[in-house]
Formats: structure tokens, C-alpha cells, sequence
């Protein structure tokens, strides 16, 4: 029931991190994988990884945030590799800016990328879903999904509609069996968050690593493999009736006060 044979599956900005272990492990299941990013570079970087990992993929030039550019991605990939069985929103932004030091115009960026650019993929990809009566949308959602934090602002108002924009798909197609579900990862050990669990001159942790540990009832950063059986199970046909579920995969923070100070 974990088999995702002969299923195509596109996983919007999969170039590293989250998005190209999660394609890694649908690969592995069986689906044909395909990928875009905004810029011809990053789509040949894309292809090289793949390529050294052995997974043959298709990469497209597409901004998510363009309507247009957007329904002539999906209709090419229709054309030259199948309808999509499997669709992920991965692609997303942050901007670390105190909310008093944010311009509208960066709140609206990421919004846009965050938020918007899954209801524009979403959109794009469900009429061929409804009518081959069968779909599988993934938002990559975060714990800011359900938690603030300071610096935030935008990035945690984005990614709490995305969880409502998975309940309301879920609301308005689930009679299409079609399951639209998210994954929220906790705080995830990749190259951007290399320099928060640098250790410091004297031996110590970095202040922020500490942090994390110490609210994490696992006791340790997630890796982007933990992701890849979440995103296997809401991928596949043991997911079927799943629907509108944010699956949290965070080492238990969100179920979790922290631990008393010594």
C-alpha cells in the first residue's frame, strides 16, 4: 500500500533540503518525479543532484506565483510526462524581520510564495485529479502553522493559512478522493540552519541550538529523513482516508511545555 508505482509526482521548489529529500523518497517508492525553481540555474542544479543520486527527473522553469506560467507548466508536464497523481508544495521563503522593521512589500513576498503559490498549483493540478477520481496534494506546512515567534511575522501568518487552505481543499474535494493533508517539520538540520548548531570557540553550543534541544523532547534537531516515511504514507494508498490532517513531525514540541530549568 506504500507503492507509488507508476504515479507521477511533482514537488514544487525541490532543489535541496526538505523538497529533494521528500522527492528522493517518492522516487524510491516507485513515482517519476518532477521539479521546477524560478531559475534555469537552479533547475541544472536540481537535475545534477538528482542525476548523482541515480533519480531520473524532470525540471521545469516555473514561479509559482504566476497564474499563467504556472497552468503552462502543469499542462507541459501533462504533455510530456502524465497527468500528476502526487502533488507537493514545498516551495516557500522566510524573512527573519522584526514585524515594526517589515515593509508591507516584504510581508506580501511571502505570503505570495508561502501561501498563494499553493493555491495556484493546488488549482492548476485538481481538474486532472477530479477526473482520473484520484489525488494526492502534500502542503508543507511548519509548527508556525500553530506557534508565533518573534522576527516571524509573515512566514507564521503564511504558513497558519496554508494548514486552513489543507482543511478547505480537503472540505471541497475530498468527495473526488482526493487527500489533501500537510507535513509541519520541526526545527531541521540543512544548510541553512548549519550556522545555528555551529559550536561556539569555547566548546558550547550555539545559544539557539541549545534552545532547540532543550524544547525538544527528542533531544535533537530532526534530519530530512525523518521526513521521507510522512511523506511516503500521505503519498500512497495507505493514506486514503487521511484528510485535512496537519501531521507535525517535530520530535514532540508541539506537545511539549519545555522542561524545567535546572
Amino acid at each position: 500500500m506504500f507503492q507509488l508505482d507508476g504515479k507521477v509526482a511533482l514537488i514544487t521548489g525541490a532543489i535541496y533540503g526538505i523538497g529533494f529529500e521528500i522527492a528522493q523518497a517518492l522516487a524510491k517508492a516507485g513515482a517519476t518525479i518532477v521539479f521546477n525553481s524560478s531559475k534555469q540555474s537552479s533547475v541544472d542544479q536540481g537535475l545534477a543532484s538528482y542525476q548523482k543520486a541515480g533519480i531520473k527527473t524532470h525540471g521545469y522553469v516555473c514561479d509559482v506565483t504566476d497564474e499563467n506560467a504556472v497552468k503552462k507548466m502543469i499542462n507541459q508536464i501533462e504533455s510530456e510526462v502524465g497527468t500528476i497523481d502526487i502533488l507537493v508544495n514545498n516551495a516557500g521563503i522566510i524573512k527573519r524581520i522584526p514585524m515594526l522593521d517589515m515593509s508591507a512589500e516584504d510581508f506580501r513576498k511571502v505570503v505570495d510564495v508561502d501561501l498563494t503559490g499553493p493555491f495556484i498549483v493546488s488549482k492548476a493540478v485538481l481538474p486532472s485529479m477530479i477526473e482520473k477520481g484520484q489525488g494526492k496534494i502534500i502542503n508543507i506546512c511548519s509548527m508556525m502553522s500553530e506557534l508565533g515567534r518573534e522576527t516571524v511575522a509573515s512566514y507564521a501568518a503564511a504558513k497558519g493559512g496554508l494548514k486552513m487552505l489543507t482543511k478547505n481543499i480537503c472540505s471541497e474535494f475530498g468527495s473526488a478522493n482526493i487527500q489533501c493533508n500537510g507535513i509541519g517539520p520541526g526545527y531541521i538540520a540543512t544548510p541553512q540552519t548549519a550556522p545555528l548548531r555551529e559550536r561556539q570557540q569555547d566548546g558550547s553550543r550555539h545559544p539557539f541550538d541549545q534552545f532547540i534541544v532543550s524544547k525538544t523532547p527528542a533531544g535533537r534537531w530532526g534530519e530530512t529523513s525523518d521526513l521521507a516515511g510522512p511523506a511516503v504514507f500521505l503519498a500512497s494508498s495507505a493514506s486514503d482516508f487521511v484528510n485535512g490532517q496537519i501531521l507535525y513531525v517535530d520530535g514532540g514540541i508541539l506537545a511539549s511545555i519545555g522542561k524545567q530549568p535546572e
